[in-house]
């Protein structure tokens, strides 16, 4: 049922196990290990290794990702419902961000063996897996862990964690040239991010409530579903994190785009998108914390979310139309503060709309679906915009779902408004 104005978050509040400056490190280091694998992965690494396979290999590139994504789209809900559900002595959240952080790490590395585009794309879609079981994890010590009057600063760490992670990724590897070398470095930094978050982590263990079973073949299969129309504040909140969240998929295909329309090689390529994601990253950090400081003491959440999908829009038109290098400098400054603000206060803002408690990892993880799925759609459509016209159509599109996604804002309720009738009823329960 609809929630009272007196009572938007009470329900998903609990004694935090971790002290906050230590909590905000470990989900920090944490979506740093996954991001740091994940992203320059899709930023530069899985392009230079496709490339070496088979040449020009935007098409391959796109199937492999799709992939990836499809198979996180299918572990990251699950990973959520098992976390929810686990007793094990480390703790529920722990013990999966310490299976799956490490695990991927060693998946990750075999990528740097591959021979055959077949081989990168099941080993990718592996590596998706074990990350997204970790990713989950973190994700839901928003609720487990973090007061609501705070969660606006975490999620602006969690936000600066998903820039910095990428463009300290890229750094590492354009120092060296060895592919196997990229490979493992990344993988490295990425397991010793993991094992910081979970030396740092106090997560009780799970006692299950009172006539909670085992999983079986239906409760993981609820994993991937909440109706939208009993809930409709989560089903707003989940077409606003999609919409936004395809409109910053377009970079997988920086690259791609640099070596398309300004002719950069694959040996110096790494160089502009090195710089392109500087200046993104400088201004996604100043967005995402000083917005997710900003958001909490003003006690507003939407401001901050609108502007991230009309800025992110202006950035990906600009570069639609880019005619040098510089242009597309610019467009990754507006890119990077658009990113910053949404996803400073985006997370905060789908905590807020979560039906349970209990079930806080699988329901934030059905959130984070919205995630996942444009790294899949987008690489699906992108060959048909750039086959009508070029990566000016795919960006204009692009563009287009973020304005949508500033629009579908407008349906949720602000802080302090829960319960207004004017807007999408936060519910509680299954």
């Amino acid at each position: 049922m609809p929630i009272q104005n007196d009572a938007p978050v009470a329900a998903l509040e609990a004694p935090a196990a971790t002290p906050f400056a230590r909590l905000v490190g470990v989900i920090f280091s944490s979506n740093a290990g996954v991001f740091v694998a994940l992203f320059t992965a899709t930023q530069l690494l899985l392009t230079l290794q496709t490339t070496r396979i088979a040449g020009e290999a935007a098409a391959a590139f796109g199937v492999i990702t799709g992939f990836g994504a499809l198979f996180a789209l299918i572990a990251n809900p699950l990973a959520g419902r098992i976390s929810d559900r686990t007793a094990a002595r480390l703790g529920r959240r722990r013990t999966w961000i310490l299976v799956g952080g490490l695990s991927g790490a060693l998946v990750y590395f075999g990528l740097a063996f591959t021979t055959e585009i077949w081989q990168v794309a099941v080993i990718w879609c592996v590596a998706q897996v074990m990350y997204n079981f970790q990713f989950a994890a973190t994700s839901a010590l928003l609720a487990d862990q973090v007061p609501h009057t705070r969660r606006g600063t975490v999620s602006g760490f969690m936000g600066l964690s998903g820039a910095l992670a990428p463009l300290v990724g890229i750094a590492l590897v354009s120092i060296v040239t060895d592919p196997a070398v990229q490979w493992g470095v990344i993988a490295v930094t990425s397991a010793a991010l993991t094992t910081i978050a979970v030396l740092m982590l106090r997560d009780p263990k799970h006692v299950p409530a009172a006539g909670e079973g085992g999983l079986n073949l239906k409760e993981l299969l609820r994993s991937f579903w909440l109706n939208p129309w009993k809930h409709p504040a989560f089903g707003w909140a989940f077409l606003v994190r999609f919409l936004v969240t395809c409109a910053y998929a377009s970079g997988t295909y920086g690259a791609f785009f640099m070596m398309d329309r300004f002719g950069f090689t694959p040996e110096d390529v790494a160089g502009p998108v090195l710089l392109t994601s500087l200046l993104a990253v400088a201004l996604l950090a100043l967005g995402s914390v000083v917005g997710g400081f900003v958001s909490d003491k003003l006690q507003r959440q939407k401001p901050f979310v609108v502007a991230g999908g009309v800025i992110g829009a202006a950035g990906l038109t600009l570069q639609a139309f880019a005619p040098s290098i510089e242009y597309v400098y610019v467009a990754a400054a507006l890119l990077g503060i658009g990113t910053g603000l949404f996803f400073a206060i985006d997370s905060a803002l789908c905590v807020r709309m979560l039906p349970s408690a209990e079930n806080a990892g699988k329901d934030f993880a059905i959130i984070n679906i919205a995630n996942t799925v444009p790294q899949s759609f987008v690489p699906f459509i992108a060959p048909a915009l750039l086959a009508l016209g070029g990566y000016s159509a795919l960006y204009l599109t692009l563009a287009a779902f973020g304005l949508a996604g500033a629009v579908a804002v407008a349906r949720l309720p602000e802080l302090g408004r829960e319960g207004d009738p004017r807007f999408a009823a936060i519910t509680r329960g299954e």
